[in-house]
């Protein structure tokens, strides 16, 4: 089963930023960044957008639907 916190996690270490910076970035809580990781929490809508915009791939791949982090025209 997909794991988004990790997936997200993941996605963030890659960048080498703080949960800190991510949640100031998208505009929530530190408190809440981490619960999206810790996966009590999933962003809401526009949260994920941000999140997909700021990674530079598509909310399918930040869901786990696709392996393809591009985004398909």
């Amino acid at each position: 089963m997909f794991n988004f916190g990790e997936h997200l996690k993941n996605l963030r270490n890659s960048k080498s930023h703080t949960q800190k910076h991510l949640a100031a970035v998208i505009g929530v809580a530190e408190r809440n960044y981490q619960r999206y990781e810790a996966n009590v929490q999933k962003p809401s809508y526009d949260n994920l957008l941000s999140l997909a915009n700021y990674f530079d791939c598509s909310v399918d791949y930040l869901m786990g639907r696709t392996e393809n982090p591009r985004i398909n025209f």
